[in-house]
Formats: C-alpha cells, structure tokens, sequence
C-alpha cells in the first residue's frame, strides 16, 4: 500500500509539471506588443518654448485647471533636475523592465482574453512613493523616480522597510498588485480573517501573473524576511487562533498584520525580529491552500468570498 501511495504522489507531481510546463509554453506563444513612452526623457529634454508639442503627445498627463508656468517652473526646478539626472543614469534603456512589463501582459492576455495592452508611460512625480503606479483600461503609469534603488540618496527619510522595495525590480510587482485590485471582488472588509484573505489572493494572483519573479520579491521581503515567515508559520497561525484574532472585527489588528510596517506587531519579545504584513503571508498559504485543495479558475477564486476560501482551504501550516 505505500509503494502505491509513493507512486500515485509520484505520478501527481509529475503531472503537475508537465501540465504547469504547458500553460508556461502556451503563455511564452501570446503576441504582446508593449511600447514603453519616456515622458520622463521627454519632460526632461524639453524647453518651455516646446511645451505646447509635449502636451499634444501626451495630453492626458497636462490638466486645463493647471497653467503653463506651472510646467515650466517645474522644468527649472532644481530637484526635478536632480531627478532627471537620477532617472537617466538609473533607467538609460528600461530594457529588462519592458521585459518584465511584456511576460506580465502575456500571463494577463492568458488569464483574461478580453486583456488588451495599454499605453504604458514613465514619469516622475517627486518620489510619492504612496503613488508608484497607476493602471487603467488604456493607461499604465510608472513613477520610475520612486525605483533608484533602495539606499538612494533621494530617498534619505523615507522609512528603510519602504525603500527596500524602491528598486528596478519591483516595477512589475507593483503593477502586478495594481491589476489584482482591478480583478479581486471582496465584500466590505469587517474581520482580520478578511484583509489575510484579500491580501491573499492578491499574493496568489501574483505567483499566476509574475510567475518568474520569486516568492520574496513578489511579498517585498528580503530571503531572510521570507525564511522568517516560512519557518515561523504555524507559530504565527496558532497565535492567531488562540487569541481568537480570525473573525475580531478590532480596527487595530491589519495595523498590526496586514499594514506596511517595519514589524509585525505580536506584542512579544521576538516583534522586532519579524517582518511586517505576516497576516498578508498566511492569506497567501490559505488561498494557496485553497486553489490546491479546489477545482476553481483563478477568475472564480478572485470573486469568491474569504469565508468560503478560508472553510474549503483545508488549510494547515507546516509544522
């Protein structure tokens, strides 16, 4: 009986491979054709004399309410100009992220047929890194200023668990979130079991959308950050469960679980050694748990309510 069990697991594992090898080439085939318009360069090369040409290109980015010695005193300003020397020398082809921009577009173009790829524009917006992306149906906008690096000078007082993803490579993670919240459907969120469960799929989304993007840069933890959360999982989910956290409805609990933080917040000795967000990190495992356990689509999953994900999910952290 357990040569048969070892052979079935066998057998499963390697059916999954093969069937995950297939979308994957499936995905490679898709057609993109992503254009990536500098407005930055653009912005940046342009005198206050040209304005009128600039604002033709890209009208969507030029408000009525907004008058031109605005622009033109922003051209002249002395941190714009720090900026557009940062940008060019950090982003002088934007190669590799257009890349990463095109395999996201495909896996959108496989799990939604009715994608179609949008104008996708780099600007500056004097690192409002509140604000690095922002997705339409037809617009995609990329705040490269808030992407130098993480120990950019530019972004001296900025909290460091912030400016650890203020890197190139999260270009694509930011805009992979940014469409998740386009496709997920979650009724008002009441409980901490709700916000774990919404952050999960968005986590889930991610491991569809961003497949080649690891799970750390997908979350935004360091290697060490992840290892924590892995090693530490059932610790985590028994702490919840004791003190009864799942279903509280307290206004404080994402603060302490959910929210960008430099730690979680337990309330113990070992916070400080803790990433933030763990409560993201176990929604992701449920509605991994979920999407293992269950024959859904992710577009179902994406809509199903985070009660009904979390009673099916069958969910048990390693121990």
């Amino acid at each position: 009986m357990k040569q048969i069990a070892l052979l079935t697991l066998v057998f499963l594992i390697l059916f999954n491979c093969k069937n995950d090898d297939g979308v994957a080439s499936e995905i490679a085939k898709i057609d993109t054709n992503v254009m990536v318009e500098r407005f930055d360069r653009a912005f940046a090369n342009t005198a206050p004399d040209n304005l009128d040409e600039l604002k033709k290109a890209f009208p969507f980015l030029f408000s009525n309410r907004i008058p031109d010695s605005v622009w033109v005193e922003r051209m002249q300003d002395t941190l714009q100009i720090g900026l557009n020397k940062a940008i060019g020398e950090v982003f002088d082809d934007f190669k590799s992220e257009t890349l990463d921009i095109e395999r996201l577009f495909q896996h959108l173009k496989y799990y939604d047929k009715t994608f179609s790829e949008p104008r996708v524009v780099t600007l500056s917006n004097f690192v409002d890194y509140r604000n690095k992306v922002v997705v339409t149906d037809t617009i995609v906008l990329i705040a490269i200023d808030n992407y130098l690096g993480t120990n950019h000078e530019f972004y001296d007082g900025i909290p460091r668990y912030l400016t650890e993803n203020m890197k190139a490579s999260q270009i694509v993670v930011d805009l992979a979130k940014a469409y998740s919240e386009r496709y997920i459907f979650q009724l008002q969120k009441k409980t901490l079991l709700d916000e774990m469960i919404y952050f999960g799929k968005q986590l889930y989304f991610k491991d569809k959308v961003i497949p080649f993007k690891t799970d750390a840069e997908k979350i935004g933890y360091t290697e060490d950050q992840l290892e924590f959360a892995q090693v530490n999982e059932d610790m985590i989910w028994r702490h919840f469960v004791s003190h009864e956290m799942l279903y509280d409805t307290d206004s404080s609990l994402p603060g302490r679980f959910i929210a960008e933080a430099p730690f979680t917040k337990f309330y113990l000795e070992l916070d400080r050694e803790t990433p933030g967000r763990l409560g993201q990190y176990i929604g992701w495992q449920i509605v991994r748990a979920y999407m293992k356990n269950n024959d859904v689509t992710l577009e179902q999953m994406l809509q199903t309510e985070a009660i009904e994900i979390f009673n099916n999910s069958n969910y048990k952290p390693p121990k």
